[in-house]
């Protein structure tokens, strides 16, 4: 399984933007997808996640409400929608899969490249 992240880029506050993954190879129901994300000198924290067949979700708590998770199957695509950005958001944000249920370590079995996102105020 390869993912490949994109949609980062500059934005100010109070913006929105949309990441995508895009998932390469065999991926089925029992996969969890997620969003992490690592801003400078911090761990990487989970923000979302979401089981691939049954779409059930999981978001940090501090971000629920402004950002949203969702796969397109047909597309083999997850996306993270973010709204009314802040620059606390400013970070890279990676893509994971992992085999089982949603985890909130980075307990994950595949990563994709991150990309960034900056928020200016």
């Amino acid at each position: 399984v390869q993912l490949q992240a994109y949609g980062g880029g500059l934005v100010q506050a109070g913006g929105s933007l949309r990441l995508s993954c895009a998932v390469s190879g065999p991926i089925f129901s029992g996969y969890s997808m997620a969003w992490f994300r690592q801003a400078p000198g911090k761990e990487r924290d989970l923000v979302a996640a979401i089981k691939w067949g049954e779409g059930g979700t999981y978001y940090a708590d501090s971000l629920k409400g402004r950002f949203t998770i969702s796969r397109d199957i047909a597309k083999n695509t997850v996306y993270l929608q973010m709204n009314n950005l802040e620059p606390e958001d400013t970070a890279v944000y990676y893509c994971a899969a992992r085999i089982g249920r949603i985890v909130i370590a980075t307990r994950y079995d595949y990563w994709g490249k991150g990309t960034l996102v900056t928020v200016s105020s």
